[in-house]
């Protein structure tokens, strides 16, 4: 590919930015000073930028602990947006939530630029669970696992997929954990208030097997592994 547009993928900035760097000299391919943006590289290729050893990475997965009041969307005209959050160094990356959590949600929400990797796990046909923590004004029983378990019909007439529920804690104010396969529009908060409950807290705490990192402080974000991405499109995590 174009040593701009590698430069570009791996997100050193706009491809304005990029010729820039490029005609003063400060980048080098395979140890010679390389002023042409249109020379061609591959990912073998050793590539420095300003001193600094390029690894392409064309792909980017990130963890975010979502803060309540940020809405997940790339853009919005009037509220605060997941990508506002972002450090600089991930301005030039198209990144988008893979997936929705509500603007008063907290908890894991994954930022990527893979689009096919987004579809893959946001399909219900790969069944990729979500894991909630719940807190529910309302007492939750045994009863209510069960229904959870047949799959719970919302107030338009549609019947969830089976769902795993978890009681942590059970009186006027409940707390627990519940896993789904699917994500309709604000399908946690519809499913209790279907069983005569009403959720005023929602945190996710996992995505397949991978859970949400615990020293991770509200609005920060930590780039995946492999093997925490797999991790997620392992689907199952353990909760049913």
């Amino acid at each position: 590919m174009r040593l701009d547009k590698f430069l570009a993928d791996c997100g050193l900035g706009s491809r304005k930015d990029i010729k820039k760097m490029i005609s003063k000299g400060l980048v080098t391919v395979n140890g010679t000073v390389c002023k042409a943006a249109q020379t061609a590289v591959d990912e073998g290729d050793e590539v420095y930028c300003g001193g600094k050893k390029i690894n392409y990475e064309k792909f980017i997965y990130l963890m975010m602990n979502k803060p309540q009041g940020y809405i997940s969307a790339t853009e919005d005209k009037h509220k605060k947006t997941v990508l506002d959050l972002l450090g600089e160094e991930y301005k030039y990356f198209t990144l988008f939530p893979a997936g929705r959590l509500d603007i008063d949600t907290e908890g894991f929400l994954l930022l990527t630029n893979d689009g096919n990797f987004a579809h893959n796990i946001l399909s219900p046909k790969k069944h990729v669970d979500k894991t909630y923590f719940a807190e529910i004004n309302g007492e939750i029983t045994s009863e209510h696992i069960k229904m959870f378990e047949n799959g719970i019909t919302l107030e338009d007439g549609y019947k969830t997929l089976p769902s795993t529920l978890k009681i942590l804690k059970s009186g006027e104010k409940s707390q627990v954990e519940i896993t789904v396969c699917e994500g309709k529009f604000h399908q946690i908060k519809r499913m209790f208030e279907a069983i005569g409950t009403h959720v005023v807290y929602l945190k996710r705490i996992a995505m397949g097997n991978l859970f949400l990192d615990e020293n991770l402080k509200k609005g920060e974000v930590k780039k995946l592994t492999k093997e925490e991405i797999e991790k997620i499109i392992g689907g199952k995590n353990g909760h049913n």
